[in-house]
């Protein structure tokens, strides 16, 4: 608890958040941290996380580290989220927007590769 962290590197678990670079909008896959692209590739593929909590921690991240509530890898998260939670069917749409999105962010060179 007595660890301090250093104004431009906040975070409340082991994966920072880069205060100056937050909602910028611009993500560079080479800035992705190993566990968030871990789990952002696995609500891509054919068998996405099945924790929330797991997947929840990379819906912050995009969140503070992309465009905010309007960025498409939040929403698919919070989308898969309520899926796990209450068991209705996911948006496609929404998913469709999210692997638009990984391509366009440099994840993949097209969409047939994230899954």
């Amino acid at each position: 608890m007595s660890q301090q962290q250093r104004t431009n590197d906040v975070s409340v678990d082991a994966i920072p958040v880069d205060v100056a670079n937050t909602q910028s909008g611009e993500v560079d896959p080479a800035g992705v941290p190993e566990e968030i692209e871990s789990i952002t590739r696995g609500l891509a593929g054919e068998q996405p996380p099945t924790n929330p909590l797991v997947v929840l921690k990379a819906a912050r991240w995009w969140y503070i580290h992309g465009k905010g509530g309007t960025d498409p890898a939040f929403q698919w998260a919070i989308e898969w989220v309520r899926h796990l939670a209450t068991d209705t069917p996911s948006d496609v749409e929404r998913f469709d927007a999210f692997l638009a999105y990984l391509v366009a962010v440099g994840f993949a060179d097209e969409k047939a590769a994230l899954r």
